[in-house]
């Protein structure tokens, strides 16, 4: 089979089209995640923030029954380390804490469905990382701009592999869209008022700080 013949395969097939771009995400985050430069200080609230978030997760609001949930603030522990270190550590302890959350809440259909349920779009609040440098409503625009692309993930999860789950009659572009959307607008809502109501420039001195004396 040529090449030519194999890139048309893979468009055909939904499924082989988004392991590929799930691929070639990771393959960015490993690149982009190189070029840190670990510390004591940093590895130390990577792991703090990961139990946090890992902590708050299991603090349900609501929770759905094919997966997703609102829960306490879960993504705020990951926003601050992006804010603090930038995308490339944000990358990290998401990508982290979605193997993490995978291994103690399983939901699997399929290899991909859990690349797409797990790891990519909890990596995706790493993107906060990028509006570090901005005042609060920047930066609450950043949440928004990687708790959106969080939402992309779990959407395209749902039309791929939760078809079956829409009701008769109904899209499952439109069931993917309104069973994520449910959940994710609340947890998002939750993120930025906690991300509101924090000192961050005052928090992220002191990190910031306290990594430069060591």
């Amino acid at each position: 089979m040529s090449f030519n013949e194999r890139i048309t395969e893979i468009t055909k097939s939904p499924i082989a089209l988004f392991a590929l771009l799930g691929v070639l995400i990771l393959i960015y985050a490993v690149l982009k995640v190189r070029k840190i430069k670990f510390t004591t200080q940093m590895i130390t609230l990577v792991g703090i923030s990961i139990a946090l978030s890992t902590s708050l997760q299991f603090i349900t609001i609501i929770k759905l029954p094919q997966g997703g949930s609102v829960t306490a603030g879960s993504m705020v522990p990951l926003v601050l380390i992006s804010l603090f270190y930038g995308p490339e550590v944000g990358f990290l302890t998401g990508f982290l804490f979605g193997i993490i959350n995978f291994i103690m809440t399983p939901f699997a259909v399929h290899p991909v469905q859990v690349l797409f349920d797990y790891p990519l779009p909890f990596m995706a609040v790493g993107i906060v990382g990028y509006f570090r440098s901005f005042k609060i409503t920047g930066i609450l625009i950043g949440v928004i701009c990687a708790m959106l692309t969080r939402f992309a993930c779990h959407f395209i999860s749902g039309v791929v592999f939760f078809g079956s789950y829409a009701p008769k009659g109904t899209s499952v572009y439109l069931y993917s869209f309104l069973y994520n959307g449910s959940y994710m607008g609340l947890e998002t809502i939750i993120t930025c008022v906690i991300i509101a109501i924090l000192p961050i420039n005052r928090l992220s001195k002191l990190v910031l700080n306290k990594t430069s004396l060591n």
